[in-house]
């Protein structure tokens, strides 16, 4: 019996996770909601490393290491890439393409949080939507800066920060709204490439506002790298993994 093991953090993951069968393994690190209503075992928590990951992989006797995390999570899968070949097995992988510009965007990409802070200096009401790390930093706020930060979950903000809490999908409008009404004139954000969370540079490109995008890391070469759930489920399904 053949058995998966799939990594998730992308939205996609969930879609791949719902079409496996109960000898495969779905994992989440555990950020945000785990699913219930799924046939497959779900595993909480990390590893302990690319060491533990391959550890796990043998008590288990997976046979398939399909990585579907975060485009960021770079350690992840570099852990995930060095587990399967300590084991000898595949590391497949599904990695969103990056979002492009189009014509009106003006995107400055940015390889780190010092650069980011840098060109930041030319602005006054940013909207951060880098996940929980701004958070690392509200004591570092400028006095001429008021800063939104968006997160999955809402945390403490301070005089200089308010913290909203909200998940995707994101409608335009909402997006529309929350620029005008914070006057946003920047925006911060990570190339996801997710279609849940577009939105907010769609209204940048239509305000005129500049995105600040964080440079994608370089991810590991794996044995195989899809683009899109049809693709991974074909050939899974090709393969005789479900």
């Amino acid at each position: 019996m053949k058995r998966i093991l799939l990594l998730g953090g992308v939205t996609e993951a969930l879609a791949i996770a719902r079409t496996l069968g109960p000898q495969h393994i779905y994992s989440l690190a555990g950020i945000g909601r785990v699913p219930t209503d799924l046939n497959c075992q779900v595993r909480v928590g990390g590893y302990g490393g690319a060491e533990g990951l391959a550890q796990f992989i043998r008590d288990e006797r997976i046979d398939l290491l399909l990585d579907a995390t975060h485009p960021y999570a770079a350690q992840i899968s570099q852990n995930a890439a060095t587990a399967a070949r300590l084991n000898g097995i595949a590391c497949w992988a599904l990695r969103r393409p990056a979002w492009q510009p189009q014509a009106g965007d003006d995107w400055r990409e940015v390889r780190d949080w010092a650069e980011l802070i840098q060109a930041l200096k030319l602005f006054r009401r940013p909207l951060f939507t880098l996940g929980r790390e701004p958070l690392q930093h509200l004591d570092e706020i400028p006095p001429e800066q008021f800063w939104t930060l968006r997160a999955l979950d809402v945390y403490p903000g301070n005089d200089r920060c308010e913290v909203i809490g909200a998940r995707g999908p994101f409608m335009i409008d909402d997006e529309r709204e929350l620029f005008e009404r914070r006057q946003i004139d920047v925006l911060i954000s990570k190339n996801s490439g997710s279609a849940a969370t577009e939105p907010k540079l769609e209204v940048a490109r239509e305000r005129g506002v500049p995105v600040l995008v964080l440079k994608r890391p370089e991810l590991p070469m794996v044995a195989r790298e899809f683009e899109s759930v049809a693709e991974t489920l074909a050939a899974l399904s090709k393969s005789g993994h479900c």
